[in-house]
Order: structure tokens, then C-alpha cells, then sequence
């Protein structure tokens, strides 16, 4: 495989002669977005429609003694407003949790605005609707609450203790403890007999999501009929509709949901909000549309929150490093309550944490933990970064631990190729896997002879700026997800996901989708996967999806599962089509339909090229049924739904270089070099925008990003002046390649890109950060590394010597 700069040139076996897959090509959804044409849900115009604005809780934990609303009702333009006690009786069902992860799993009731207690700052006390967002707001402040405030807990380790109780009535703070150990026994002898071992303990820090559009709402009933149309920012408009027509107790084929543009998500969207649902159900309530957007100092307290864990890995081996055991125990940070998929997210790592390595032996534990913070959720990678950044952190400290370098540790360990496809301790299949040559490509594209030359060049000069360098080779879970798998881990719906594909008379084709976009290109990439197998022009394909009166089959976006199940179910849905042209047209022309070939969205008669008959003039005969094959239905249509067989296993190699000042802690990201292996790429130009962004995104975990809560419970990181997101200036510069090994879980070969990037880039940089203070004595450092973190550490380092001296 190598890459030029128009085309990646694919293995012989993945594309046909012509194919336009693998072909580097610009996405037909960018001119609409980069013309302002593209309407956002704050962009709707929506004549009658009140805005909501919602009272936040200022108390992490407090009891609501009393809700007075009679002074928002004063205010110009305020038509309603709510306390929890008044919408007691509106909720037909509590806010969903679909992932029960045990049987005995503690899942307190949760309705969108508290009605007893508060439980975190930003917990919604009341609502007041106005004619306009400024009334609106104005009404808010109006509110009165008298609260009693209650002691908080914000620390995951004192939440472990149950000093604190944010739920009372439940008698502990443990959600859940979900263990997974298939031979325990097997663990504990590893160990016992371990030549060397290494005990780690990993911080994953709170993140908070920072999509470019935040989130917003607009709920419209129809006057007659019971219709509820909902316009959402939302990753999961077929979920949504589900989860709004059972809280809110509508009949779900009166409810439909539209996802216009989204402006990212990053998982923060694939959920079901307070504010949803209460825009619905206001919406039924008082027979008007009803509306709200968020502000961003509202969304770091009201949209789910990433990450938060304390991780303990140990590591045994034997004499040569070759690992032979594995042991996790995870303090897994819930907030206060259980939102969508909130268990579930660090066993979506739990299968993982053994990383890209032949394991005999694997024991992990979880304990989910409520706390008086905002609820966590799926966020980029979920789960996945977590478990490369504990395995890859801690085989660098096996690699000390020999006195060997990072690569050679990892070469040691690595799944051999023949062992494919590969029988996890885990409990899980990997499909396919090349981690070795993959490794070695990303070191010659560092070239990390030099530099490792000049790391020691600098060193023997006494230059106070240390050049680190990292290394991190991650596998992820991709393909999201075999029914029956989710089954097995109590997951309340399939994986499955469903397309249409249809040809019109006037030859236009129409691809309709379950998956719902929020920035990851489906309409250019869906296209060309059709257009190929039709020999036809991508422009002349269309893509529909996001609304569920369109598409009303779908299980949506998240976990890079789009492109292996959506895109297979397309590929299939595609195949049907084309089988049924063929007979269509073989009897239109008098011909063995296995004489037909398809070439170029036409087809001929092999060896005799003369009698052909376009896809064009096929659809408009399907469309007349004047002269089809006896018992054949009219038109040109199929839809398919596909229920992945695996997941699929994209894996990679990621090189962080790292400079860092000694006398300020300052981290400079110098170089960053990314070997991603997806499978089969269908767009080559998609594939690095979404490794270019998901690098950002660790790498800002690694170095910026961090939610800050005091002991009081405070946020104190609710804007971006606090809150470090990066910015393209803070961007280095990627060096990207790529491997491929594709995939045998589908036909098309392909697995999974959108969260690579993040996966494999925090162990990097912070092996990076480490390897740099290697000298000085410093062998672990939580995130992020700033500035004040390194010196801090610098300077305790130093103390011991100096006082030696």
C-alpha cells in the first residue's frame, strides 16, 4: 500500500479496476456548511413558539425546601413557568437509562427538573417559558428557590467510601460492580510466578464536550392530530423518538424527529436530555411549539461530562518481558445520575485493556460511582481511549522495568499474525491485525534513530529543554455492534442498521440511511460506496437520513460503527438492486442475465458491446412494468438490514514528540506522527480529517483539557477561558500513514476511523512527557500536563536531591 497525493493505492483484492474507492475526494456536504446555507436548529424559524429557559441548581447537593415562580410571571413576555413539583404528573416514564449493567444495578429515579433534591450544580429546579429568549431569561431570574444545602461528594475515591450519600435512600453510592474474569485462578497464578511485575495507578481526568454547535431543542405539536414533530442537535434522532414517546407517554408513530445540520457531537449527543424532553412535553402540554438552545457556560453544566476514572492496572511477566497476566480495577465516575448509556461506557474498555498484546491470563473489575457532579456519558472513543491509555502507559513502565525501549517491549507482546483471527482472553474475536509492520512504519515515518540522537545529544549538552518521545499502539472495538453481543452485556436494543436504496424512473438514485451524520461526510462517502458498484457518478446519488419520517428504520451514529454496518447494509441494499436490474434488463434485451456486465451505469451484452440498455432506462421500464419478467414487482427499490456478525478491530501506531521546558514545565508538541489501519479506506481525505481531529482531541486531554470541580462541588471550568480547548493555533502539524489489513466481518473490508485518533494519542504524548523527564527521576504524571503540573513535579523531584547534596 502506499499513498500519493490524489489516491491511496488500495491492494489488488480490495477494489475493481476503475474503482473510485480509495480516491481522495472533496465532501459534497462542505459548500452548504462553508456558505452558511447549512440551518442549524437555532436557525429555525418557528412563528408561536416559546423559548424555554431552564433554573440551574447553584448547589451541588441541596434539598428544595420551596420553588416560588409568582415573580417570573411578572416579567414582560413570561407566559408559564415550572417548578418540579408542577410537572410531577407529566412524565409518563423517568429519563432512560438503556444500559442496566447488572441485574442488582442502583439506577435512582431521575425526571428532567428536581423536584426534592439537587444533586449536582446545573440540576434543573424549574423552567419558565416566554415569548422570547431574553423574557425568558429575564423570568428565570425571577425564580425564587429556598434551599438547604447538603453535604456534597466530588472526590471518585471518598465516593468509594459512602461518607457522603448523594442518594440517601439507596444506602450507598455504588451504581454497580460488573467484574469480568474468565479465569481468576489463572490471574493469580501469572502473577505469583511473574518474574517481573509493574502496579500502576491512572487518573482519567473529566472532559467536557465541546461540539462547535451546542445543543438545542424545538418541539412542534400539529394542531390536529396528535402529531409532536421534535428538531433536535442530536447524534441519535431514531433513539430519541423512542425515548421522547416513552417518557413523555406519546404514541411513538406520532412523534418524529429531525436532526437538521449538527455541528459534532463527539458523543456528547448520542443521548436523550433533560431539556428534550421537557421541550416535548410542554410542547403536548400547552399545544404550542417550544424551543431552547444552550449557552455555553450552560453546557459545561448541563451536557454530559467524559471520562473520569481511577485506574489500577498491574502487569505480570515473565524474565524476557513477555507478559502473561493482566489485572484492572476501575473506579468509574457515574455523577449523579445514570443518563443514556452511562454504565456501560467503561466496559466499552473493558474488553480492551490487554490492548494489541497475546494475554494468557485477564481479570478486570468496575465499580460505577454516583458523585455531585454532572452525569457522565459517551465521549469520543468511550471507554476505548481509556483502556489504550492504562495498557500503554503501563507497558512503558514494564519497558523501565527490563531496561528495553518501548518498541522492543512491544514487539515482545504483540499478537503474532498467524493467530488471527484472534481468541482474546477478553472474551472477544479480533479480526484482523498486523501490529508489527504497522509499528515499523510509523518508526521509520518518525525516523526515530535521529531521534533518538538527538534526545541524547541534548542531554549530554545539558540542554534544559528534554526532547521525549512516546509511543502508543492501540487497538479499538469498532462496528457498533452484534445484537446478540449487546444482548449478553443487558444493552436495551440491537446493533443493527437498516438502508434503502432505490433507483427513480428518471434515473436519479436515492440512498436512505439509519445513520444520522453530525460532521463525518456520510453523504460523500455513502455515495461513492453506490455510485462504484453502479459505474456512476457520486453527484448523481443522493443521500437522505436524519429524519425519521424519511428513514424510519435506524439506530444512528456513534462508536465507528457507521461505515461498517450502515455502509454494509448500503453495499448489500446496493447488490439487490443491481441483481434485480440485471434480470430486468437481460429481459428487456432477449439475454442470459449472466452474459450482462455493468460498466459505467450501463449494461452490455459481454462480447458483443452493441446491445447495452443504461441503469437510466432499466429503472423507467421497473417503473412502468410494461414488460417485466412474470412475477416480478415493479420498481427499482431495496432495503436492507444489517446485524453485524463482529465488531471489527482498527488498530494503529501513534509517535508523539515532545519538548519540555525544565525551567518553566511548558510542553511543546513538536512532531506527531499517526499509522492508522482502518481496512479498506473508501475516502481517503475523510479517513485523516477524522484522524487530524480525534489526535486533537487526546492530545488536549494529554496537555489542556481538564473539568475542574472544587471540594464544594463548584465547577470552576464553565467557559473556554477556563476550560483549555485548543484551538488550530495549539495544532502541530500530523505526519500520517496508514497500513491496511482489511477486515473479514464484512464485504466491503472496511472497519473504523472516527475515534482512532483519540484513542492512540494521550499515552502517546504522555509517554512522551515521561520519557523527557526521564533524567530528572519523574516516572508518572497525571493529566493534563500543564505547565504548573510539570514544574511541580520537576521541583519534587529535585528536592530529594538537593537535599542529599
Amino acid at each position: 500500500m502506499t499513498i500519493s497525493e490524489d489516491r491511496i493505492d488500495l491492494p489488488a483484492s480490495a477494489t475493481s479496476a476503475g474503482s473510485i474507492l480509495g480516491v481522495r475526494r472533496l465532501r459534497k456536504e462542505d459548500p452548504e456548511l462553508l456558505t452558511g446555507e447549512a440551518r442549524f436548529v437555532d436557525d429555525l424559524v418557528v412563528p408561536g413558539a416559546l423559548w424555554m429557559c431552564a433554573v440551574r441548581s447553584p448547589h451541588a447537593r441541596a434539598r428544595i425546601v420551596s420553588v416560588d415562580v409568582a415573580g417570573a410571571l411578572d416579567v414582560d413576555g413570561v407566559r408559564h413557568a415550572f417548578s418540579g413539583a408542577d410537572l410531577a404528573d407529566d412524565w409518563a416514564a423517568p429519563m432512560p437509562c438503556a444500559w442496566p449493567v447488572t441485574d442488582d444495578m442502583r439506577n435512582p429515579t431521575h425526571h428532567p427538573v428536581a423536584a426534592g433534591e439537587a444533586k449536582y450544580v446545573g440540576d434543573i429546579v424549574a423552567v419558565v417559558l416566554a415569548d422570547s429568549r431574553s423574557a425568558a431569561i429575564d423570568g428565570a431570574e425571577q425564580v425564587v428557590v429556598d434551599y438547604e444545602p447538603l453535604d456534597a461528594v466530588v472526590d471518585l475515591e471518598d465516593a468509594a467510601t459512602d461518607r457522603v450519600l448523594v442518594h440517601e435512600d439507596l444506602g450507598t453510592n455504588v451504581s454497580y460492580v460488573w467484574e469480568l474474569k474468565p479465569d481468576e485462578a489463572a490471574v493469580d497464578a501469572a502473577f505469583a510466578a511473574a518474574a517481573h511485575t509493574v502496579s500502576e495507578r491512572y487518573v482519567q481526568q473529566r472532559l467536557i464536550p465541546g461540539a462547535m454547535e451546542p445543543r438545542g431543542v424545538v418541539a412542534v405539536p400539529s394542531p390536529h392530530g396528535g402529531e409532536m414533530t421534535v428538531y433536535s442537535a442530536t447524534q441519535i434522532p431514531h433513539i430519541l423518538k423512542v425515548m421522547l414517546a416513552i417518557t413523555c407517554g406519546l404514541p411513538e408513530h406520532k412523534v418524529r424527529v429531525i436532526a437538521p445540520s449538527v455541528g459534532g457531537g463527539f458523543g456528547s449527543k448520542l443521548n436523550v436530555y433533560a431539556e428534550e424532553v421537557l421541550c416535548t412535553a410542554l410542547a403536548h402540554r400547552l399545544g404550542v411549539p417550544v424551543r431552547w438552545t444552550e449557552t455555553r457556560s450552560e453546557a459545561a453544566q448541563a451536557t454530559i461530562h467524559g471520562r473520569g476514572q481511577v485506574q489500577r492496572i498491574e502487569l505480570a511477566a515473565d524474565e524476557r518481558g513477555s507478559i502473561t497476566a493482566v489485572r484492572v480495577d476501575l473506579l468509574a465516575d457515574m455523577g449523579a445520575y445514570l443518563q443514556l448509556v452511562t454504565p456501560g461506557i467503561p466496559l466499552l474498555g473493558a474488553f480492551l485493556y490487554h490492548g494489541v498484546y497475546d494475554i494468557p491470563a485477564y481479570s478486570f473489575r468496575c465499580t460505577g460511582l454516583f458523585t455531585d457532579k454532572v452525569p457522565t456519558d459517551a465521549y469520543r472513543g468511550a471507554g476505548r481511549p481509556e483502556a489504550s491509555y492504562a495498557i500503554e502507559r503501563a507497558i512503558d513502565a514494564l519497558a523501565r522495568e527490563l531496561d528495553i525501549t518501548p518498541e522492543e517491549i512491544r514487539r515482545r507482546n504483540y499478537i503474532p499474525n498467524e493467530k488471527f483471527p484472534y481468541a482474546s482472553a477478553a472474551g472477544l474475536e479480533f479480526d484482523s491485525g498486523d501490529y508489527d509492520t504497522n509499528l515499523t512504519a510509523a518508526l521509520e515515518l518518525a525516523d526515530i534513530e535521529a531521534l533518538r540522537a538527538e534526545q541524547e545529544e541534548r542531554r549530554d549538552r545539558g540542554d534544559t529543554v528534554e526532547l521525549g518521545i512516546g509511543l502508543c499502539t492501540y487497538v479499538e472495538m469498532c462496528g457498533l455492534a452484534p445484537s446478540r453481543v449487546l444482548a449478553s452485556l443487558n444493552y436495551s436494543a440491537g446493533g443493527w442498521e437498516s438502508a434503502t436504496v432505490r433507483i427513480l424512473p428518471t434515473g436519479v438514485v436515492q440512498v436512505i440511511t439509519g445513520t444520522a451524520p453530525h460532521g463525518q461526510g456520510h453523504e460523500t462517502s455513502w455515495s461513492m460506496l453506490v455510485a462504484d458498484r453502479l459505474g456512476i457518478d457520486p453527484d448523481q446519488v443522493e443521500v437522505l437520513h436524519s429524519d425519521t419520517a424519511v428513514s424510519p428504520l435506524g439506530l444512528d451514529t456513534y462508536g465507528s460503527r457507521s461505515l461498517a454496518v450502515g455502509g454494509t447494509a448500503i453495499w448489500h441494499a446496493t447488490e439487490r438492486v443491481v441483481d434485480k436490474a440485471r434480470r430486468i434488463a437481460a429481459h428487456q434485451m432477449e439475454a442470459d442475465e449472466h452474459d450482462l456486465e455493468l460498466v459505467d451505469g450501463t449494461f452490455r451484452v459481454k462480447g458483443t458491446p452493441s446491445r447495452e440498455m443504461a441503469l437510466a432506462a432499466v429503472a423507467f421500464e421497473a417503473f412502468t412494468a410494461h414488460d417485466l419478467p412474470d412475477g416480478m414487482e415493479p420498481n427499482l427499490e431495496a432495503q436492507v438490514t444489517w446485524d453485524p456478525p463482529n465488531f471489527t478491530f482498527p488498530f494503529g501506531t501513534h509517535v508523539a514528540v515532545v519538548e519540555v521546558d525544565t525551567e518553566t514545565g511548558s510542553v511543546h508538541l513538536r512532531d506527531y506522527i499517526a499509522v492508522d489501519d482502518c481496512g479498506n479506506q473508501v475516502n481517503p481525505l475523510i479517513v485523516e480529517g477524522q484522524v487530524h481531529g480525534g489526535i486533537l482531541q487526546g492530545v488536549a486531554q494529554a496537555l489542556w483539557e481538564e473539568a475542574v470541580y472544587d471540594d464544594d462541588g463548584q465547577l470552576r471550568t464553565v467557559n473556554f477561558g477556563d476550560y483549555m480547548i485548543p484551538t488550530p493555533a495549539e495544532a502541530p502539524s500530523f505526519t500520517l500513514g496508514a497500513t491496511i489489513t482489511p477486515s473479514p466481518v464484512n464485504p466491503m473490508g472496511v472497519k473504523g476511523i472516527g475515534e482512532a485518533g483519540t484513542i492512540g494519542s494521550a499515552a502517546a504524548v504522555m509517554n512522551a512527557v515521561i520519557d523527557a523527564l526521564a533524567p530528572h527521576g519523574i516516572t508518572d504524571m497525571d493529566m493534563p500536563a500543564s505547565p504548573r503540573r510539570v514544574w511541580g513535579a520537576l521541583q519534587d523531584a529535585a528536592s530529594p536531591r538537593e537535599e542529599e547534596a
